[in-house]
């Protein structure tokens, strides 16, 4: 007989019922036998912090201290020279070894300079015999030379393995000019060159007054006029506006702001066909555009009646 027992089935987990927990991948497993690193910083921080903790100032005073004394001690070896010394034998270290190699100066080539000495400008240059040639400051040299009164521009160049060429460019003289803080040669753009050596410029044309400096045109038009430029002693500048001319034998001639070369033509015809310097006159008017006038010794002026040519 078959039993009335029904087998049981087994039942479906239900709602309530707990879930199995998921696998942990081998992956994620820690290996067998390996131990868990400790939690801690990395070496390097460790190593800065401790470092940071032995530098920590603790006497600010004492450092302080420290610093002021090596801060005097460094001025006390500039003051006494030794740092000077020290560099100064190092130099002579130096331009001993090249000179020995061959590379001391030796040769010093001038060329260019006629008013100026050699004299001055060796000395301006600052070379000594024997110095290292690769320790010469070019640039500075130049500058010492282009400081010099009539060097107008100077080239300083080497020449390896021990020579150094020097070519000098030199201003021009143009006239002398009495200003109101002396006298002085001039170029013809009206820089003034030296106040020295002056008597070597007596022939050169002669300026006079504040301004008068900038005269290169009335001196060329008076040398333009051979009569005149033969009489003419000085071009005065007359408050910055105007001319006066000074001949050699005292007489003033006055000439206007404008159009005054015009005048320079009618002062040459009064001399050499009118024979107006041989009057006794001390000063000749020529500011007006239509008449001259001549003022005598006598202190008497007179229009000539003369007109305009």
């Amino acid at each position: 007989m078959r039993s009335m027992r029904s087998e049981r089935k087994p039942r479906k987990p239900g709602r309530g019922s707990p879930s199995r927990s998921p696998r942990i991948s081998r992956a994620n497993r820690p290996a067998r036998g390996a131990r868990r690193p400790p939690d801690r910083e990395p070496l390097w921080s460790e190593l800065a912090g401790r470092l940071s903790g032995r530098l920590k100032v603790k006497r600010p005073v004492l450092i302080f201290a420290g610093g002021l004394a090596c801060f005097v001690l460094v001025i006390a070896a500039f003051a006494g020279g030794y740092v000077h010394r020290a560099v100064r034998s190092s130099e002579r270290a130096t331009a001993a070894i090249t000179d020995g190699a061959g590379f001391g100066v030796h040769n010093l080539r001038i060329a260019g300079n006629a008013r100026v000495s050699t004299k001055e400008i060796v000395a301006a240059l600052g070379v000594v015999e024997g110095q290292s040639i690769f320790n010469l400051d070019l640039r500075a040299a130049r500058a010492r030379l282009m400081a010099l009164d009539w060097i107008s521009d100077a080239q300083v160049r080497r020449r390896y393995p021990d020579s150094i060429d020097v070519r000098i460019s030199e201003r021009q003289p143009f006239a002398l000019w009495q200003s109101p803080n002396g006298l002085f040669v001039i170029e013809r753009s009206g820089r003034v060159i030296s106040g020295r050596g002056l008597t070597q410029f007596t022939k050169l044309p002669k300026l006079a007054g504040a301004g008068a400096n900038g005269g290169a045109d009335i001196a060329d038009a008076v040398a333009a006029h051979r009569a005149l430029a033969a009489r003419v002693v000085i071009m005065e500048r007359m408050g910055e506006r105007r001319w006066n001319l000074i001949l050699d034998d005292g007489v003033v001639v006055k000439l206007p702001e404008k159009d005054w070369q015009k005048q320079l033509d009618v002062l040459e015809h009064l001399i050499v066909d009118k024979g107006v310097l041989e009057r006794d006159i001390s000063e000749i008017d020529l500011r007006s555009a239509t008449h001259y006038f001549f003022v005598l010794k006598s202190t008497v002026k007179k229009d000539d009646g003369g007109k305009q040519i």
